[in-house]
């Protein structure tokens, strides 16, 4: 119910308004007929030429409400049910050019305070009301609100990551404004409504849709909110428009990878077909297809037997033929030596130029010749005989005097790191000549036999071509091989297997059957495992074992034959067998795995697989070096293999040669002792593949025998052209030291040297004082391949340094003494060490990691991700291995970290993380305290 108050005020108003009216009237009643006319004419209701609109209040600026009637004798506004007062009212009045009709306008001002002190079931507003004689008539309402815009968006469009040819969706709701807000979209800051688009449309829902995606679609999107207020701009969303990778087609199949019997074809295809862009998947598949292939062998023509001769024709000549069909030359195989056509005279040279026969010859002269050539034979003969009886009365003393040589050997295996000994080699007064002081640093190559033979025992010496080597399917065998077979299996020169129960003269000795063994307990924060002087480690990245969960974690190295099956012989072992567990072992990210290999790497020459043991005690391959696979990496280092393996379990790395050029690296050595007799001295030479974990047995053997290692170990490269290796000692001092006869040279088949598989060969010379005065030995030992590379070992030791240190121990971690740079990381000073935990096991600190991978594993529109970083590290092949990571990144570095952990300095990785930051940097240029890359652009 209204208040006195307001009944009373309700009252005035019309009182007033009535008085106003009879005013009106009274001043119209004298005008004449002008003002009866108006009258006539004012005789109906008000009609509204104008009515109050709806209003918004912007910040504290008043809005004006206006109205305009005709005939209108008066016009007053009511809001909120209320009449405004007659002095908040403006009013003016005029009549209508047209039709003569008084017009009356009024406006009246709404403030802020009154809009925000008024507090009703509905908005507030305000209505016209106009009076004539007839009556009075009312305008529509019109509402007043106070306008805003709110800041924050409802709904913030989001970033997406969508295929090319995919469909767009961004959504937007604008924040809640008075009055409502309009939405557009901005594409780069740039108005999309501007770009004149058809594939990108707004929805009335605010959305904005692009049906079909484009890589130029790649862009920072904004949605933007408007009113009479203000302008909100809502978080930018990236979109990224990706595309996935898709093979290209197969190249066409290679030639075959020999030339004579079984070998290996490629063809590969590169992801192209597309490329991947903008963190596009990579394709799926391998990369590089192998299949055997057979190359059929030359085959040389032979002759076939001469024809019969012709008749004597009238040159006094006859002729006879042969064909070249004995084969006939095949497959790239030579013609026939030698002339098709013979033809000779047929009357014993007694036919003149012309023709004619002779038949002056004089037969005395005849006859002086043939007895001339008849001395002259028997002369030769009774020489021959007597040099051949000579020889053999030789021979029969020299083996009356000195029986065979038997050289002792035992069990060795392992790995092994050099140290520096006390004599040296300046001022030796034994070097009888100066050929004794060879330049040393430099390897040789020659094409014949070096051994001295004896001329009564000429076979055991003979150059060794090993006819065993046919079943590796790839070599071709010389002419006289198969004689050669017989020849060797007679002196008992063909491989032995590892477990053989005696042993050969000179050959492989048996294994050792125990394992090395690392292990600790790993956590959240990682660790690694080392294998002391082995080449072997494991590297666990931090994160890869979930928080609150360690595990304890071992590696395993085998110094046993390994159990890998080698496929017809042809492949080979290249490193140790090495096992990582505990099975069952569940990690977020791959560990990392070096293992050292003998292997001179060559993807032309060498096939290089790794294979993993099975459950039921089965090797499978699980991937070739060369391949792509999403399952396992595998990097290949001149010494050593990186591998990133997901399955605990045992590994092993082979090798199959492609071609005779393919070679592995041997270690040569050479220790000495002596004999239990005073005047004895046994020198051994070993032979053994080029990796720290296939020496080390042969140090501790030494050791345990007192053998003194008596030059630093040098690498002999080793091909596989199916030629043997022959040890010889040469430039002995004959006045103070003796060897017996025809053991100076000894021989390792091919097969014994090609297919060691990790473990050691050895050979042995005994050599006695002519006195007990002699204290020193001064010799060569020369190790070369027939038709391949030589070293040699330059011996000077004193032998009462040897007598005098009976119990001598080779250390097995002593500090390598060479130049920085060229230590290979398993040559440790401290080989206690097994296990690494924490920050101390990896080389870059925890933070700069995660601020790398938080950089590089989100895709970025200027290409900065972690493909970027790969390249930059050198990690540019099976890129796919990566990109089913979790983090990419992290995995990458965790692969720079295993390479790298003989590094003392972070230089590389700083470089590149520093091109990346010049490339991508917007200045063209960077003062040099901005050198350092920003990793959170």
């Amino acid at each position: 119910m209204p208040s006195p108050r307001y009944g009373r005020r309700l009252c005035l108003d019309v009182a007033l308004l009535f008085l106003l009216c009879a005013k009106s009237e009274s001043a119209r009643g004298t005008t004449g007929d002008a003002a009866s006319d108006s009258l006539s004419v004012g005789g109906t209701l008000p009609h509204f030429l104008q009515e109050p609109e709806d209003a918004y209040i912007v910040k504290s600026n008043p809005i004006k409400l206006r109205c305009r009637a005709a005939p209108a004798l008066q016009i007053f506004f009511k809001c909120n049910g209320d009449w405004v007062h007659q002095n908040q009212h403006m009013s003016q009045e005029y009549p209508d050019q047209d039709t003569g009709l008084r017009v009356r306008e009024v406006m009246i001002n709404v403030s802020r305070q009154q809009v925000e002190d008024f507090h009703g079931p509905e908005d507030f507003w305000c209505l016209c009301v106009a009076w004539s004689h007839l009556g009075t008539s009312k305008s529509r309402k019109a509402s007043v609100r106070i306008a805003y815009l709110r800041k924050n968006f409802e709904q913030d469009p989001q970033g997406q990551e969508v295929p090319i040819k995919g469909m767009i969706v961004l959504h937007c709701r604008p924040p809640e404004g008075v009055p409502t807000a309009e939405v557009e979209w901005l594409k780069n800051d740039e108005l999309v409504s501007s770009l004149q688009d058809d594939n990108m449309v707004t929805r009335a829902d605010h959305n904005l849709i692009v049906s079909e995606a484009r890589l130029s679609d790649s862009a920072n999107y904004t949605c933007l909110a408007s009113n009479i207020v203000a302008k909100r701009r809502s978080a930018t969303a990236t979109v990224i428009v990706f595309v996935n990778g898709g093979w290209s087609l197969w190249t066409e199949w290679s030639p075959c990878s020999v030339d004579c019997g079984r070998g290996i074809q490629k063809r590969s295809r590169t992801c192209t077909n597309p490329a991947p862009l903008n963190g596009g998947a990579f394709c799926e598949g391998m990369s590089v297809q192998k299949s055997s292939c057979s190359a059929l062998c030359p085959v040389d023509g032979g002759w076939e037997e001469w024809g019969e001769w012709t008749l004597c024709n009238a040159q006094c000549e006859r002729r006879r033929q042969r064909d070249c069909n004995a084969p006939p030359p095949r497959h790239r195989g030579r013609a026939c030596d030698g002339d098709a056509n013979a033809t000779e005279n047929c009357t014993g040279d007694m036919c003149t130029h012309d023709g004619k026969m002779l038949h002056d010859v004089k037969p005395q002269s005849m006859g002086g010749s043939n007895d001339v050539a008849l001395y002259s034979g028997l002369a030769a003969g009774v020489i021959a005989v007597a040099a051949l009886v000579i020889s053999v009365t030789l021979y029969r003393r020299s083996q009356s005097e000195y029986g065979v040589d038997v050289i002792d050997s035992s069990a060795l295996a392992g790995g092994f790191q050099t140290f520096n000994f006390k004599t040296t080699r300046q001022g030796n007064p034994l070097l009888l000549t100066s050929s004794l002081q060879p330049e040393l640093s430099v390897g040789r190559v020659y094409a014949g036999p070096v051994c001295f033979q004896d001329p009564a025992n000429k076979e055991p010496f003979e150059t060794l071509h090993d006819p065993e080597v046919k079943g590796l399917g790839f070599f071709t065998a010389p002419p006289g091989m198969a004689d050669r077979a017989e020849l060797n299996a007679a002196r008992g020169g063909t491989t032995q297997g590892l477990g053989a129960a005696t042993l050969p003269t000179n050959g492989p000795l048996p294994a050792r059957r125990t394992q090395l063994r690392s292990s600790g307990m790993l956590g959240h924060t990682g660790g690694r495992l080392v294998m002391p002087n082995t080449g072997v480690s494991l590297l666990v990245s931090h994160g890869a074992i979930a928080e609150d969960t360690s595990w304890e974690m071992y590696m395993l190295v085998s110094q046993s034959e390994s159990s890998a099956p080698l496929e017809e012989r042809r492949e080979i072992l290249l490193g140790p067998e090495v096992t990582y567990g505990p099975p069952g072992l569940n990690l977020a990210s791959p560990v990392a795995m070096t293992i050292a290999h003998c292997a001179e790497v060559s993807a032309e020459n060498w096939n290089v697989q790794l294979k993993r043991q099975t459950k039921d005690n089965k090797w499978e391959e699980v991937m070739s070096a060369e391949d792509d696979s999403t399952s396992c990496y595998c990097l290949l280092d001149p010494r050593s293999c990186h591998l990133l393996l997901d399955e605990p379990g045992s590994y092993a790395l082979v090798g199959a040669p492609l071609s005779e050029e393919a070679g592995k690296r041997l270690r040569v050595a050479a220790f000495g002792s002596l004999e239990a007799t005073p005047t004895s001295y046994s020198l051994r030479v070993y032979c053994v593949d080029d990796t720290p974990h296939a020496f080390q047995g042969v140090v501790m053997e030494e050791s345990s025998r007192g053998g003194l290692l008596l030059e630093e170990p040098k690498t002999l490269l080793f091909k596989g052209n199916a030629y043997s290796l022959q040890v010889s000692i040469q430039d002995l001092p004959q006045v103070l030291w003796s060897i017996k006869p025809f053991t100076t040279c000894q021989e390792f088949s091919f097969a014994q040297v090609w297919g060691s598989n990790q473990q050691p060969l050895h050979c042995a010379f005994t050599l006695e004082r002519i006195t007990t005065a002699t204290t020193q030995l001064s010799c060569k030992i020369s190790v070369r391949q027939v038709k391949g590379h030589e070293q040699i070992l330059q011996i000077y030791t004193s032998v009462a340094e040897v007598r005098s240190m009976p119990q001598f121990y080779v250390p097995l971690c002593v500090p390598d003494q060479r130049e920085k740079g060229a230590v290979p990381f398993f040559m440790q000073a401290d080989c206690t060490v097994t296990c690494q935990t924490g920050a101390k096991a990896f080389k870059i600190p925890l933070s700069i990691r995660q601020r790398i991978c938080a950089t590089f594993d989100t895709a970025n529109a200027k290409g900065k991700d972690w493909q970027l970083l790969a390249q930059k590290l050198s990690i540019e092949r099976n890129l796919s291995f990566f990109a089913k990571q979790r983090s990419p990144s992290g995995v990458i570095l965790s692969l720079w970290e295993a390479r790298h952990q003989a590094g003392g300095d972070l230089d590389s990785l700083a470089s590149a993380l520093e091109e990346i930051g010049k490339i991508h940097s917007h200045p063209p240029a960077r003062s040099p305290d901005a050198a350092q890359p920003d990793f959170h652009q």
